[in-house]
């Protein structure tokens, strides 16, 4: 039986793998009036009074919203919100197992932007976080922004997430090779909403340089080459992305962008990258082949190509570079800070508490997903950077 057949028998077992459980048990009739009538009219009256004594009193303060239309769902494409149903809770597994916060799936049926903000808006008094996911973009782009504003973190983490954990991963790869953040050219491959946000968080788009080192280039690639000043076939997205990378102008193809590169950055689709693409790299390059199930090189290709540094997103090989290393840490930090949303500058410090955790080498410049004590130094470092942005509830 393969690891799919496998998956497929367990989540029949059990159904799916979320149940709503309680901190206490319900055994007396005393219980029965504390938790229910009448005793519950107390809380009640408290928060009608002051609305901001519902982080006090109820489960907003400790729980994320999950929300999906099914449009991007793992590299599966638009499968709609019943098939994305077994991603988002796996993602509520996560945030419960990683980070101790209760999370909920909430699907919807929709995939028009101002639907799904206007769900958001009036589902958010029951949470204290809203984690956006598997949205196609540019969609996602509109509907993260518009949710900026309702009083409780908003962040996609396909975007930001991805975008963190690739950060800190490059951060340490360049430890481990020598070569200086400012001096190297990177090569993304996906113009999508991870390859965005990467792009952005490289070239410190929007965000000051005492908090970001910008890298020398990006050369951002798409179906069609690399994307540059004189294409005239760039959505809105593109033609922003454009304005902040490949300085040079360059033009070409996909393969053309390797040439002299540092850094190739996949985030698109499987077996598009050569062994002879990594060979026209800089000496000691670094691959971070993303796409999933299967990369956009496998590492033993890109390695015997002359990679010094190769990841995925695959947990059967080393270097796992994968957004669960930052989505838990960065959502408890925000709501450890009372924070109103999650800034540039958060996402940062995350990068740097995840880049810091450990020590790195070439088969190890991330650590384990499933080491706890990485999450409460992410959280640490969101929190402390909200309080000192002040973007907190007062």
């Amino acid at each position: 039986m393969d690891i799919y057949q496998e998956s497929l028998e367990f989540h029949k077992k059990y159904k799916g793998k979320l149940q709503t459980t309680s901190p206490f048990s319900l055994k007396t009739k005393k219980d029965l009036s504390l938790a229910y009538t009448p005793g519950v009219a107390e809380p009640c009256r408290a928060i009608a009074k002051d609305p901001s004594k519902v982080y006090e009193y109820t489960l907003k303060s400790h729980t994320v919203a999950v929300v999906s239309d099914g449009s991007a769902v793992l590299g599966l494409g638009n499968i709609g919100a019943e098939a994305g149903i077994p991603v988002m809770e796996g993602k509520c597994v996560l945030f419960k197992e990683l980070a101790g916060l209760d999370a909920f799936p909430i699907c919807v049926k929709t995939q028009d932007v101002d639907e799904i903000v206007n769900i958001v808006k009036n589902i958010a008094p029951v949470f204290g976080a809203v984690n956006l996911e598997d949205i196609s973009a540019p969609r996602c782009f509109e509907v993260e922004e518009k949710l900026q504003d309702i009083g409780i973190p908003v962040m996609h983490d396909d975007q930001h997430g991805t975008a963190v954990v690739v950060l800190a991963a490059l951060v340490n790869a360049l430890k481990v090779v020598g070569k200086k953040f400012d001096e190297i050219t990177v090569v993304v491959s996906g113009a999508g909403a991870a390859g965005t946000a990467i792009t952005k968080m490289l070239v410190c788009g929007g965000i000051s340089t005492k908090v970001c080192i910008p890298v020398k280039d990006v050369l951002l690639c798409d179906s069609h080459g690399i994307i540059h000043k004189k294409r005239t076939d760039l959505n809105g997205s593109k033609k922003e992305l454009v304005k902040i990378t490949n300085r040079l102008n360059k033009q070409g193809t996909f393969a053309d962008a390797f040439k002299g590169a540092d850094v190739f950055i996949g985030v698109s689709a499987p077996n598009i990258v050569n062994a002879d693409m990594i060979k026209s790299m800089a000496k000691n390059a670094i691959v971070f082949a993303m796409a999933n199930p299967v990369p956009e090189i496998m590492p033993d290709i890109a390695l015997a190509a002359g990679a010094a540094i190769v990841g995925t997103g695959r947990s059967d090989y080393p270097n796992q570079v994968n957004n669960a290393l930052g989505f838990p840490g960065i959502f408890k930090g925000a709501l450890d800070a009372h924070a109103v949303r999650i800034t540039p500058e958060m996402r940062h410090a995350a990068a740097h508490a995840l880049a810091n955790s450990v020590v790195p080498t070439r088969d190890a410049i991330l650590p384990s997903v499933l080491d706890k004590n990485v999450v409460l130094k992410v959280a640490d470092a969101v929190r402390k950077k909200a309080i000192e942005q002040g973007v907190v509830r007062g």
